[in-house]
């Protein structure tokens, strides 16, 4: 069965390049934005942000789940070492809870705006603040991965693949 798959490449993948940190990117732009938008919308009670901030939301919500399923084929592939197995679980974890808040974030921004789309629920900027920690966790530990660990790249693959790292 395996001899169907595709051939990995000099980055451990059966694909070009990594597709996970082009998806996420995405996410992290568009979940930021949202808080953005929401904070300034409430300061300067400019309703009209709300309205770009929930389709921000909307799209990282579903954004999230491609980065997600490119993220579990790449770091399935991804040869772990070390302390970056730790970090790569935690990664994941958090990954599965991030979409999981987005969910539920858009879900009740739904309901809120169907009820008064010029007005943002009193308890929300404390989620979007909790969501805007959430995602500048995710962007450390992924750049942990990438910029101290090396996962997917040529060198670090070719030691993995000669035996100098294990």
């Amino acid at each position: 069965m395996l001899e169907l798959l595709p051939p990995l490449n000099d980055k451990n993948l059966p694909y070009l390049d990594v597709i996970h940190p082009i998806v996420v990117h995405f996410v992290i732009a568009m979940a930021l934005i949202t808080v953005v938008f929401d904070l300034i919308g409430v300061l300067n009670r400019k309703p009209n942000l709300f309205e770009v901030s929930f389709w921000n939301l909307l799209v990282a919500t579903i954004a999230i789940f491609v980065a997600i399923i490119f993220g579990q084929v790449e770091a399935g592939l991804a040869s772990p070492y070390g302390a970056s197995r730790d970090i790569l679980n935690v990664h994941s974890t958090i990954g599965w809870s991030l979409s999981g808040v987005l969910s539920l974030l858009t879900g009740w921004r739904y309901v809120a705006r169907q009820r008064d789309p010029a007005s943002l629920p009193k308890g929300f900027l404390v989620i979007d603040g909790f969501l805007a920690a959430l995602v500048f966790t995710q962007v450390y530990l992924g750049d942990k991965l990438v910029w101290v660990y090396g996962l997917h790249t040529v060198p670090v693959v070719e030691a993995i693949r000669d035996g100098v790292v294990s």
